[in-house]
């Protein structure tokens, strides 16, 4: 009997398929990119275009979903199966170091989120009181502290304020009690600003994780561009790819324009584009190697296994904790309101996150 060829997996898949139409692919991702990411946060500075709040929520709970959904997906599985490909050392094959390294990137978020919490409790406590100036605001108060706290602040002026006048005067035996028990105006400005530190710390905590979130999706985005510049399955790869990236980009979308960032500020912009242009740039570098680049060699298997293993940590912990635990868990406006719309929110996830699975079918 004739011998069979084995084919070998470690082999390069060899190019195939039009560079033009893959330089044109850049540029159709970048613009359907920029687009959907860039949505959220023009229709939210821009009245004429501004859309109902159920259109926003929708996006926003969808966005929730899809993360989810593309950390186990499109993230975790594929991180699994390249990192257990027979290219790989032996150790690769009797544990699975996917998991693992998921678990240890997801750790190391927290961890990184916990001291940068503390240390943006301090900066947001520095910005809010200036304990130089007798517990008194800067004149440009309004550009650090929320409305809500500033309100809070006028009222506790106008309660000490009504108290000192109002008050019934104490028998004279008694003045020195009183003096040592009634705080001064200052001290109950310094005590309320004190008290509303944690706000200030919680609006920190949300930049940072959306900080996070950003840093996650653009490692796996760089690494999709790369697949996709490469991969001999162009056609179909390359139109579910555009839905990914409009998926996950609404869902970064809304969070940057939900930012709780002074008015005029870039950072919501500048993260939306450096989201929209980093798949593109994937497939600029892919191009520029596909003649060298071989995706089932096993180095091609280390690098891309361990950032979609470390991605899919990252957005684990930022999905599961800051998109799901904070929005319906602990936050006190989703806990008091109806049960039906409650159930709507959790719907409009499992849409985005059950729409991401589907795709995880092709990509």
């Amino acid at each position: 009997m004739a011998d069979t060829e084995v084919e070998d997996p470690c082999a390069a898949e060899g190019f195939s398929g039009s560079v033009g139409l893959r330089i044109g692919a850049i540029f159709i991702i970048l613009v359907s990119s920029t687009f959907a990411t860039l949505m959220p946060i023009v229709t939210r500075r821009v009245r004429v275009l501004s859309l109902p709040a159920s259109a926003f929520d929708f996006a926003k709970y969808f966005g929730s979903g899809v993360i989810i959904a593309t950390a186990f997906m499109h993230l975790l599985a594929p991180g699994a199966e390249e990192l257990s490909s027979p290219c790989l050392n032996s150790n690769f094959q009797n544990y699975t170091f996917a998991f693992a390294f998921a678990m240890i990137s997801m750790f190391m978020t927290f961890i990184v989120e916990l001291l940068a919490f503390r240390v943006g409790s301090k900066i947001a406590s520095r910005l809010a009181y200036d304990p130089h100036r007798g517990g008194h605001h800067h004149a440009n108060e309004h550009d650090h502290v929320s409305p809500a706290i500033a309100a809070k602040h006028r009222e506790t002026e106008l309660l000490a304020g009504s108290s000192s006048s109002s008050s019934p005067q104490p028998d004279s035996d008694d003045k020195p009690a009183v003096a040592e028990t009634l705080p001064r105006a200052d001290d109950l400005e310094v005590h309320a600003l004190e008290g509303d530190v944690p706000e200030l710390s919680a609006a920190a905590r949300e930049i940072l994780g959306v900080a996070i979130l950003e840093f996650g999706v653009v490692f796996h985005s760089l690494i999709i561009g790369l697949t996709l510049a490469t991969t001999s399955d162009f056609k179909i790869l390359f139109i579910v790819i555009i839905f990914h990236q409009m998926f996950e980009g609404i869902g970064l979308g809304v969070r940057l324009s939900l930012l709780p960032l002074r008015a005029g500020s870039m950072i919501p912009w500048l993260g939306a584009l450096l989201y929209s242009c980093i798949t593109p740039l994937g497939m600029a570098i892919g191009l520029g190697v596909r003649n060298t680049y071989n995706g089932n060699s096993a180095t091609a298997n280390y690098i891309t296994g361990t950032f979609d293993s470390v991605s899919a940590g990252i957005l684990l912990y930022t999905g599961l904790v800051e998109l799901l635990a904070h929005e319906f868990i602990f936050n006190e406006k989703m806990r008091k309101a109806p049960l039906g719309k409650v159930m709507v929110n959790i719907l409009e996830v499992l849409t985005g996150a059950g729409i991401m699975a589907l795709l995880a079918r092709w990509a």
